[in-house]
C-alpha cells in the first residue's frame, strides 16, 4: 500500500515537472514576431478602453491598404476623463496618455527597430498623439502642471514613426478654454502628420467649448478615416516588410 502511494506521488511529481517545463518553454517558442506595422492610437473622451470607434475605423482601413503587411494595435492605456470642470484632474489624464504612449512607441523602437509606427488619436487622443510629438515642453505649460509633465521623446524615434494620423484635434481656442497650452506637432513630425477636422466640428473648428457637433462622430462615416489610412500606407509600401525572412517577397 505505502509503495502505491510512493509510486503514484512520484508519478504525479513527475507530470508537474514537465507541466512546468513546457509552461516555461511556451512563451519563447510561441512568440509572436515584430509586426510590420503598429497602430498606436488613442480613443476620445469617454470611449470604452481600447482604440474607440474612429481607432477601430482606422486600424481596419490600415490593415485593408498595407499590401498584406503584419498589423499590430497599441491602444494608449488612458483615463479619456471627461471632467473638463477639473482642469488640473482633466491635464493629469491627458497627461497619463502622453506618458504611456511615448513610452510605448520608444519600447516599440527599442524593441522591433524594423516595424513602422503609425501614430494617431481621436479627438481628446487627438490631443494626446498631437502632444507626443513635441519637440520641447510648451513654455506656457501652467506651473500646476509641470510637476508630472513627461520629456519629449528622444529626436531618433522620429525615424520610426512613419505616419501621426489626428481626428478632431481639439483647436487652440478650445485647449485655451480648459486651461491647456496649444498643440504644436514637433518640426520631425509635422510633414507626416495629417489631420482631420469637418468643418461642423465644434472641438477642432475653433468654437468655444461646448457640446460637441454631432460632426464630431462622423470620421468613419464620411471617408476620412480611410484618406488618413491612405496617408500612411503610402508612407509603408515603400518599406521592406519587417519580417521579411517569415513575409517572404513583399507585395
Amino acid at each position: 500500500m505505502i509503495v502505491r502511494r510512493i509510486a503514484r506521488f512520484l508519478g504525479a511529481l513527475l507530470l508537474t515537472s514537465w507541466a512546468l517545463l513546457l509552461g516555461a518553454a511556451a512563451p519563447s517558442a510561441l512568440a509572436d514576431p515584430c509586426p510590420d506595422v503598429e497602430v498606436v492610437f488613442a480613443r476620445g473622451t469617454g470611449e470604452a478602453p481600447g482604440v474607440g470607434g474612429i481607432g477601430q475605423a482606422f486600424v481596419d482601413e490600415v490593415r485593408s491598404q498595407v499590401g498584406g503587411r503584419t498589423v499590430a494595435v497599441y491602444p494608449v492605456n488612458y483615463a479619456a476623463s471627461s471632467d473638463f470642470n477639473d482642469r488640473i484632474q482633466f491635464a493629469r489624464t491627458v497627461v497619463d496618455g502622453i506618458r504611456d504612449a511615448g513610452s510605448h512607441v520608444e519600447a516599440t523602437a527599442a524593441n522591433c527597430p524594423s516595424t513602422r509606427i503609425v501614430l494617431g488619436g481621436f479627438s481628446q487622443g487627438a490631443a494626446v498623439a498631437g502632444y507626443v510629438t513635441a519637440a520641447v515642453v510648451p513654455e506656457d505649460i501652467p506651473a500646476e502642471y509641470t510637476a508630472f509633465i513627461p520629456n519629449p521623446m528622444p529626436t531618433e524615434i522620429a525615424n520610426h514613426v512613419v505616419a501621426v494620423a489626428l481626428f478632431g484635434k481639439p483647436s487652440d481656442q478650445f485647449m485655451r478654454d480648459v486651461g491647456a497650452p496649444p498643440i504644436a506637432i514637433g518640426p520631425l513630425y509635422l510633414p507626416k502628420t495629417i489631420e482631420q477636422c469637418i468643418p461642423d466640428d465644434t472641438i477642432c473648428n475653433g468654437a468655444p467649448v461646448g457640446t460637441p457637433s454631432f460632426a464630431h462622430a462622423l470620421y468613419a462615416a464620411n471617408g476620412l478615416t480611410a484618406q488618413a489610412a491612405t496617408f500612411a500606407a503610402d508612407r509603408l509600401l515603400p518599406l521592406a516588410p519587417a519580417n521579411a525572412a517569415l513575409a517572404g517577397p513583399s507585395s
